[in-house]
């Protein structure tokens, strides 16, 4: 009798022992069994920064951060007295060539033509008068009246009157013909050069309204109102929320399957593991950085580049934002 009882307990305890080994090998196989490696990435988009050429003081923004606009609306107005100036003083300086071109192609007034008409006639008769003189002087020199010194004398006064007379024919010449074509040429040429300068200020007083390059959403605003900005100092942010993509860190042991126009699956948590989407892979490149693991052999550890991988959606996914976290499955 007590020899069967010590055989049941036996085999009771063999099995109660057994079963034991059972459920511990069990829940290390489990506890054991690596977990399946998570890929995480981020939504990005792209962003535009908003700046200026020229430096001034924030007078007013027309968005606040959050405010979708659309291309070409106005964002900020940079007040800048110095372009005000410039164009003043260009403005200023293309009225004073327009005068001098005005003149030259004029040329001079009627006064000024008659009066030097006047002195040409005046000039005229002087000559008239020295030649009959010096005709009469010339008659009595050759008869022996007068000396050589008085006939030389009245030559040279004859000849003076004569150039006198040509003088002032040429100044009447000029002042009834008017500029040369070098004067006016060069008066236009002010003019257009006064033309360049206003054209340039004014591109300038162009830039003191800033507009947004592309549909988006403001995402930042740098300075405030009342501060100064220099030239190229980003003032906004816009963000083009319709040029979204995907980018993922992954180790090169990862990459199989992977590939430049494979399509890859992925969640986005903030939006609910229920539901996935597609992207398509269009850019991958090792990473500078490296990412080091270690392998099951303690005599294998080697490191594994990291790789960039960039994919974009290949539908729209309402909600996505960019920062967001994407898991690819």
């Amino acid at each position: 009798m007590n020899t069967n009882n010590e055989k049941h307990n036996l085999i009771v305890g063999l099995a109660a022992l057994v079963s034991i080994i059972v459920v511990v090998g069990a829940i290390g196989i489990f506890a054991l069994r690596p977990e399946p490696s998570v890929i995480q990435g981020e939504a990005e988009a792209t962003e535009y920064r908003v700046s200026g050429k020229v430096p001034g003081r924030i007078e007013m923004f027309f968005a606040e951060e959050g405010d979708m606009v659309k291309k070409g609306d106005t964002l900020v107005f940079i007040d800048s007295p110095e372009v005000r100036a410039k164009l003043a003083q260009a403005t200023a300086a293309r009225a004073a060539a327009q005068a001098q071109d005005n003149k030259a192609l004029k040329g001079a007034r009627k006064e000024q033509i008659s009066g030097a008409y006047e002195i040409w006639q005046k000039a005229k008769v002087g000559e008239d008068i020295m030649r009959k003189s010096y005709n009469r002087v010339k008659n009595l020199y050759e008869k022996g009246v007068v000396t050589a010194q008085k006939m030389d004398e009245v030559e040279a006064q004859y000849k003076a009157a004569q150039a006198t007379a040509r003088a002032a024919k040429t100044q009447y010449d000029m002042a009834r013909n008017g500029a040369q074509q070098e004067d006016k040429d060069a008066a236009a040429a002010l003019v257009a050069r006064a033309d360049g300068a206003i054209s340039e200020v004014e591109a300038y007083m162009g830039e003191l309204y800033l507009v947004s390059p592309t549909d988006g959403e403001v995402t930042a605003r740098f300075p405030k109102t009342g501060e100064l900005v220099g030239s190229g100092s980003p003032i906004m942010s816009i963000t083009d929320l319709s040029d979204l993509w995907l980018t993922f860190a992954v180790r090169e042991d990862e990459l199989q399957g992977m590939g430049i126009g494979r399509v890859i699956e992925f969640y986005v948590p903030a939006l609910g593991k229920e539901r996935s989407w597609q992207a398509k892979i269009t850019y991958m490149q090792a990473r500078a950085s490296y990412a080091t693991w270690r392998a099951t052999k303690t005599t294998g550890q080697f490191d594994v580049k990291t790789f960039e991988v960039k994919a974009r959606p290949m539908t729209e996914v309402p909600g996505l934002l960019p920062g967001m976290t994407v898991i690819m499955k």
